[in-house]
């Protein structure tokens, strides 16, 4: 990804105040636009401000927006572990009808029930499937790791495999809009749910088949989208 001559002196600016933030922490709350990877967008950071100790607090796909926490200066990274661990808020976009291979809008789509148009009842009933603590199986196409190595690598080159089910807790899931075949929900989690799986999950068992379209992570714990740095 490369800034635009405005986004840099907007992110220079924010940055600026890197001094002040260090008083209280050193942790900046950035929000993400669409396209680029995490890695992609703190390494664009890393290289403005000369400062190499730079990290965040969870991962968002190169197709999702949102708030990303980023730790700047070696004191501050250390203390995003204690923020990955906090609650999330998210607003995601599902189309029904389809599966992906990716379990999002990147992926390679399979058709599976367009024709079948789940009722909003119905669609509320199998929330109460997914509330709690449960278990959940990363996507293929995910950091989950694999017998040492990342899922998604193994993924890339082809390979079958298993992503075991992991512990997670999902904590509330709201209809913001229902428009077939497109359901927008708020959904707030713990740590370590992936809101596609999540999107595929319900798809299986609405027998519709469903993907993420779209996503826009809100909130990490205190963190909010509205306060945070936009280079937009």
């Amino acid at each position: 990804m490369d800034f635009s001559r405005d986004e840099l002196a907007r992110l220079r600016g924010a940055v600026a105040r890197y001094g002040e933030a260090e008083a209280r922490g050193g942790i900046f709350s950035f929000y993400k636009p669409k396209g680029p990877t995490s890695h992609a967008f703190l390494n664009q950071i890393r290289r403005l401000i000369g400062v190499q100790h730079i990290g965040h607090a969870g991962t968002l796909d190169p197709l999702a927006s949102g708030v990303l926490v980023v730790g700047i200066g070696a004191e501050s990274t250390k203390r995003l572990s204690d923020i990955v661990e906090k609650e999330k808020e998210y607003i995601a976009k599902i189309k029904f009808g389809y599966e992906s291979s990716t379990d999002d809008e990147e992926g390679e789509k399979k058709e599976i029930n367009p024709l079948l148009k789940p009722s909003r009842a119905e669609i509320e009933e199998t929330f109460l499937k997914f509330i709690g603590n449960i278990k959940q199986v990363p996507p293929a196409f995910s950091a989950a790791k694999v017998r040492g190595e990342r899922a998604h690598r193994r993924a890339r080159r082809g390979e079958k495999f298993n992503v075991g089910a992991h512990s997670v807790e999902i904590k509330e899931i709201k209809i913001i809009d229902y428009n077939f075949p497109f359901l927008t929900l708020s959904v707030t989690t713990g740590p370590g749910v992936y809101i596609r799986s999540l999107a595929r999950d319900l798809g299986r068992e609405l027998k519709t088949g469903a993907y993420l379209a779209e996503l826009e992570r809100i909130r990490v714990g205190d963190f909010t989208a509205d306060r945070s740095i936009s280079l937009s």
